[in-house]
């Protein structure tokens, strides 16, 4: 039986997210006919890679979308408003990974192992949610599947390349010129993050929330569609390349014990359960790498409230936390592919 195949454009397709796209896109076999790679004027006529190819990158404008079919976004939330919609005029479905258009009423927030059918509701446009919300949320899922969620306490320990490659290479560069007592810039981070912790990601609010934090609260609201969940979150920038972790403390309406969360998460689509804490078993960054999976560890009862557990969970914020969970949102559109009103 013949498969459908897509024009695939990639926005953003020069940045680090982008490129992973790209790289998820050929490692799932997801059903391209053709690879469109978008950027900005700086990196026109730069190639980038799609399997064994090399893609030469174009000009990210609304003409480059005739015929293209589905669009994945990481461009900032600033080139989404201005180009989705006319990609979306030419027919395509967008999947933005940008906060664009994530809390608007009639674009769906997805999780493809949390609310799947939510992306078959779209008017052209599905969000892909921030990184730490996904991760946070697919560990989540099988508990609040048993005893509603009533109350989230997370600490998000953030690596850097959540901060794009600018980020990445500002740890490097910090942590050579510490070591080699040289000076060094601080331009990405709100401070040096070279051997140090930066318990700020994104502007402050009136509350004293920064905007990765508010992310977590009202994404978290949207996608399990109950706006009586309580979120208190924390957002760190930790020197870490790739990883995000987060210690979670959920109360849910009724008791589930450690046994019986250990054994939902086990067999919960997308989660591995490294909880041997014993034997030194527990999620870590280092094992997250390259993996599009959500790791889950050291489950314990939290001695301080009744029905509330405490957890560990580490995901790939590239791969799972934007890119992976892009592609699955396409491979949920190509099982009942209906495209966007032209």
């Amino acid at each position: 039986m013949s498969r459908r195949r897509y024009r695939v454009a990639v926005l953003g397709a020069t940045g680090a997210v982008g490129r992973e796209m790209l790289r998820v896109l050929d490692e799932r076999r997801f059903p391209v006919s053709e690879i469109i790679a978008l950027a900005s004027s700086r990196s026109v006529g730069e190639t980038v890679t799609f399997g064994n190819r090399e893609i030469k990158v174009q000009l990210a404008e609304a003409a480059a979308f005739a015929g293209v079919d589905i669009v994945l976004a990481s461009a900032g939330g600033s080139v989404s408003r201005a180009l989705l919609p006319a990609a979306v005029a030419h027919g395509a479905i967008c999947i933005d990974n940008s906060s664009a258009y994530r809390m608007e009423p009639d674009v769906p927030l997805v999780i493809p192992e949390v609310n799947p059918e939510a992306a078959l509701r779209h008017n052209g446009i599905i969000a892909n949610p921030n990184c730490s919300t996904i991760q946070m949320l697919v560990a989540l899922k099988p508990l609040h599947d048993v005893s509603p969620i009533r109350r989230i306490i997370v600490t998000t320990y953030q690596s850097v390349s959540g901060a794009g490659q600018k980020g990445i290479e500002e740890l490097a560069s910090q942590t050579i010129a510490l070591l080699n007592q040289k000076p060094f810039d601080v331009k990405v981070h709100a401070a040096r993050i070279a051997f140090n912790v930066v318990p700020q990601i994104g502007e402050f609010d009136d509350d004293g929330y920064t905007s990765e934090e508010t992310k977590l609260i009202y994404e978290t609201r949207k996608i399990f569609g109950d706006d009586t969940i309580a979120v208190c979150p924390t957002a760190v920038r930790v020197p870490v390349f790739a990883g995000h972790s987060e210690s979670i403390v959920v109360e849910t309406a009724g008791p589930i014990s450690v046994l019986a969360a250990r054994a939902l998460l086990a067999k919960a689509p997308g989660v591995v359960l490294v909880d041997e804490p014993e034997a030194g078993r527990y999620p870590m960054p280092m094992d997250c790498a390259e993996r599009d999976v959500v790791l889950v560890g050291r489950v314990r009862r939290d001695p301080s409230r009744e029905n509330s557990l405490v957890l560990w969970v580490v995901s790939d914020n590239l791969r799972k936390g934007a890119a992976t969970n892009a592609v699955q949102i396409a491979e949920l559109l190509d099982q009942h592919w209906a495209p966007a009103e032209a």
